[in-house]
């Protein structure tokens, strides 16, 4: 699964030949002739099968609009501006290159390679989208106070270089705004993160913040109990993320770390931060060789770190001891 789902399906291999040369970038785990062989038996019947049914996966939906385009000399844009360009897939970029215009500029991305969670790397200038020497280091932060974007840069390296050579470099970045100092807590168990992250949204609350300002995060569905129990004892109105029932605008945010992406709140109170919850256990044991170990430790850090930068003014993260490996370089 983990070979079609990033060298299969995105490249859109199509033989036996072609899964042969393809050099699967960044696959620690190397495959030799017959091993190839084997799988692509797989791979086949699959491709087989996705046909005579007439469905579509994402990459290849991608795939079939890239084809109608690509030859295209009319273009349905003339400049197409792609926020979030950090998550990119091999699909999505080739579709944008296909539908835009042969001309300078006419492509604008916005990113933040710390903040990439949804993609395995690859290289943008093999897909003929070279970067390099035309882009540049935003170096103020307008959302997040200063203790809060100090904090959370803390799970991150100081300069970050993509497969292309491409470097983020986080250093000398500044926020407009100071805040409070955030609380990171290590607990004994459940009871006492209840007690102290109730506390933290109670204060809160009696500061005049509004329940529709505050959040709390947790990186996966089975930390939902935990999360509305912290909810009920600080007496705070909640609405959750993960139901597709309409919540009442003025309560709070409950949901998961994926879903904070792309949203903001003066307050966001991260639990459940706890050793095989964050980098989650479930998702280490599924990895198929060491590039994609590393990939999966990065992805998960950069989902801790998108949802610490959440918080505008205050922020409090919470573990049952030993807590999250993460944690540790929040507090060194």
């Amino acid at each position: 699964m983990s070979e079609w789902e990033n060298v299969i399906d995105p490249w859109r291999i199509d033989s036996e030949a072609a899964y042969a040369d393809v050099p699967r970038m960044g696959r620690k785990n190397r495959l030799g002739a017959k091993q190839r062989e084997g799988l692509w038996t797989v791979f086949s019947r699959v491709r087989d099968l996705l046909r005579q049914q007439a469905l579509f996966t994402r990459a290849s939906l991608f795939d079939a609009v890239t084809t109608a385009y690509v030859a295209r000399t009319d273009k349905p844009f003339s400049h197409i501006v792609v926020d979030e360009a950090q998550d990119l897939g091999v699909a999505e970029l080739r579709f944008l290159a296909a539908i835009a215009p042969s001309q300078p500029d006419a492509l604008f991305f916005a990113g933040d390679i710390g903040q990439r969670i949804f993609q395995q790397p690859f290289s943008w200038k093999g897909l003929g989208i070279d970067v390099r020497g035309r882009s540049s280091t935003l170096k103020v932060n307008y959302r997040t106070s200063q203790q809060i974007r100090q904090l959370a840069d803390r799970l991150m390296p100081k300069v970050i270089r993509d497969v292309d050579g491409l470097e983020d470099d986080r250093r000398g970045t500044i926020s407009v705004f100071e805040g409070l100092e955030p609380l990171v807590r290590v607990v004994q168990d459940e009871a006492a993160e209840l007690a102290e992250a109730a506390t933290f949204i109670a204060t809160a609350l009696a500061d005049g913040i509004v329940p529709k300002e505050i959040a709390i995060f947790f990186r996966s569905a089975e930390q939902l109990p935990r999360a509305r129990s912290i909810a009920q004892a600080a007496g705070l109105p909640i609405r959750s993320a993960l139901s597709d029932a309409p919540g009442h605008e003025e309560a709070a945010l409950i949901g998961t770390m994926h879903l904070a992406k792309g949203l903001e709140f003066r307050v966001v109170a991260l639990i459940a931060c706890d050793e095989g919850v964050l980098p989650l256990a479930a998702r280490v044991a599924e990895v198929a060789d060491e590039f994609e170990l590393d990939e999966v430790i990065a992805t998960e850090r950069q989902l801790f770190y998108v949802a610490a930068t959440r918080a505008r003014d205050r922020l409090f993260v919470s573990g049952v001891t030993p807590g999250s490996e993460f944690i540790v370089d929040l507090v060194s």
